[in-house]
Parts: structure tokens; C-alpha cells; sequence
């Protein structure tokens, strides 16, 4: 990818209002978005997330009226509702670590370390109020990896934070789950219908966002 079809893929994405729901994504190209949510770097490797790819009709039509009346979960070739580990348990740092041994042919003693610092993050996080604040940040990492993702793939997508997250986790069974949702975002390609598809970006001079310390 040269920076030229970065900017120009980044400039052509848009919140996408109306989808048509006609065009689907192409199977390797959303195995391709899926392995995108993979890749995405967290805080510490920890991964406190889950996505859900949501693929029945019958629940994106149940979302639609606890999404404040937004179509995009039914007219987009496909729905994913991130949700974060709820109050993230230490045994999730003994899995991660497990998984790092499977991965890399390290030792959990070798780690015992690394295990340590993060358990005392942790267990900070949770006597300070801020663990799950934290797991939504990690959340959100993924969200916008997975929409630089899609845009150079030339997908469209919409980010929705317009949603009501309990009603969500009920209609997705969560609600008994160590996950709850944060955020969702649809994907597919853009409908001619969009008069947001050709509206200019109003974004602020490189001057008054960046500065060179």
C-alpha cells in the first residue's frame, strides 16, 4: 500500500447512513476484516474483548429498534457488536499467558514476571473503579483498526455508539456472560441513495490538531 492509497482510502470513508443491503462482502475479503479483529493490539496483549458477528436476520431486525431506530444493522452486509470482558477476572491473565506459551515456546516461569505486573495492574484498575474504563478503551483500538481495515479494502462502514447496550446484551444473551457490549459497527457498501457518500469532510487544519514538540 503506497500513502497515496492510504489518504485516498481514508478520505473516501464516511459513516455510512444507507447500505444496500443487495451487495454483500465477499467471503475472502471478510475473512480478511475478521483476521483484522484478531491482529488488533491491545494494552499489556490481553485482548479483553469479544466480537460478535451477528449474521441471523431475525436478531439485527431486533436490534434495530434499541439501535435508536437505525436500519444500518439490517441493510448492511454485516453487523459486529464489540463487547469487553466485565470485570475482567486474574484468570484471564493466566489464559493469556497460557496462550503465550502455546505461541511462543516460553515458560509460564519465565513469564511469571510479566504475569505478576499484570495482575497488579489489574487488580489497581479494579480498587480504583477504572478496569472496565479501561477494557472499553482497549474496544475501541479494535473499532478503528477494523475500519482503516475495511476503507483500504474498500468496504464502507458505521461506527454506533446510538445504541442501548443492556437492551443488546439481552437479545445476544449476555446479559449472563462475563462480556457486555460497548459498541457496534456495520459494514457492506454504501448505497447510491447516501447524500452523506458526497458530503465534504469537515475536518480541522493539520496545523491546529498536530504540533511538533
Amino acid at each position: 500500500m503506497t500513502p497515496d492509497h492510504l489518504l485516498t482510502a481514508l478520505r473516501w470513508r464516511y459513516a455510512t447512513k444507507q447500505f444496500d443491503p443487495a451487495q454483500k462482502i465477499p467471503a475472502d475479503i471478510w475473512a480478511s476484516l475478521e483476521e483484522a479483529l484478531v491482529l488488533t493490539p491491545s494494552s499489556f496483549g490481553l485482548q479483553p474483548w469479544k466480537f460478535f458477528v451477528i449474521d441471523s436476520a431475525e436478531l439485527k431486525t431486533k436490534m434495530v429498534p434499541v439501535s435508536w431506530g437505525q436500519t444500518q444493522p439490517v441493510e448492511a452486509s454485516h453487523f459486529v457488536v464489540f463487547a469487553r470482558h466485565h470485570d475482567m477476572p486474574e484468570t484471564e491473565i493466566d489464559r493469556f499467558i497460557a496462550r503465550m506459551v502455546a505461541v511462543t515456546g516460553a515458560t509460564a516461569d519465565s513469564l511469571a514476571g510479566y504475569r505478576n505486573m499484570m495482575a497488579g495492574f489489574r487488580q489497581k484498575a479494579q480498587n480504583e473503579g477504572w478496569l472496565n474504563a479501561w477494557a472499553d478503551r482497549q474496544i475501541y483500538i479494535a473499532l478503528g483498526s477494523f475500519m482503516t481495515s475495511a476503507a483500504a479494502l474498500g468496504v464502507d462502514t458505521c461506527p454506533m455508539e446510538g445504541l442501548d447496550p443492556v437492551a443488546y446484551d439481552t437479545i445476544l444473551g449476555l446479559t449472563h456472560s462475563p462480556y457486555r457490549t460497548v459498541v457496534a459497527c456495520a459494514a457492506g457498501y454504501r448505497s447510491a441513495g447516501d447524500v452523506h457518500a458526497t458530503r465534504a469532510k469537515v475536518r480541522y487544519e493539520a496545523a491546529d490538531v498536530i504540533t511538533h514538540l
